[in-house]
């Protein structure tokens, strides 16, 4: 648990650092694009749902605007595991060299057992936020807490075997993951509370890579 507040802290400050910048911008960009893309699906099933003239019409028209970033947000965490996925290893390896230089090169697990894991996470994460979206609408304060606690999950355990599986097999990055499984959640639940957040909510897949690549490291090599 004592890793818990710099591996959250640290990757914001360094945010300057030249090898952390790049990887930073292609994944500000890719979740912009991702988000306005959702916005965008959102925005069309709305209209699809609800059209034409009357009072129906003009009171979609009134919080269309609202349930379509509503439902945007609720999607951006199984996009954001996998944007996670696109610069993970870009992410981690610039952490390793400014914080933990005198590890051994990353020797994990085969890409293709990495890729799968992550896309049947990804998968079972919008499944189960699909299915929990009308609770935002019809009972918000619920939904929210519910949708938090599948976001928090997901993002923890999702950035955590992914930054594992570069050094170890997909077996053992779970079994390590459940020996720190209550501080790899306590970290998906404040990444989970940032992607609730628009536009803060663009830094989930680069900053919560890096926070596991600290809180993998500090609870399993240096231990501080």
């Amino acid at each position: 648990m004592r890793a818990i507040p710099a591996s959250l802290l640290l990757p914001f400050q360094q945010l300057t650092d030249p090898a952390f910048r790049w990887p930073l911008l292609k994944g500000l960009g890719g979740a912009l694009l991702a988000f306005l893309a959702l916005i965008g699906l959102a925005d069309w099933g709305v209209s699809s749902l609800v059209g034409g003239d009357g009072w129906l019409a003009t009171l979609a028209g009134l919080f269309g605007g609202l349930l379509v970033l509503v439902s945007a947000v609720w999607l951006f965490v199984p996009v954001a595991l996998a944007i996670a996925g696109l610069f993970l290893d870009e992410v981690a390896a610039a952490v390793e060299q400014r914080y933990y230089p005198a590890l051994p090169p990353a020797e994990g697990s085969g890409l293709h057992q990495q890729i799968w894991a992550g896309l049947k996470l990804g998968l079972q994460v919008l499944g189960l936020a699909i299915l929990i979206m009308p609770l935002a609408f019809l009972l918000p304060p619920v939904g929210a807490v519910a949708f938090w606690a599948v976001a928090a999950v997901s993002l923890g355990y999702g950035l955590f075997d992914g930054v594992a599986q570069r050094r170890m097999s997909v077996q053992q990055s779970h079994q390590l993951r459940r020996q720190m499984r209550w501080s790899v959640l306590t970290v998906g639940a404040a990444l989970a509370a940032l992607s609730l957040v628009p536009l803060a909510n663009l830094l989930v897949p680069v900053i919560g890579t890096a926070a596991m690549t600290h809180l993998l490291h500090r609870g399993r090599y240096v231990r501080a």
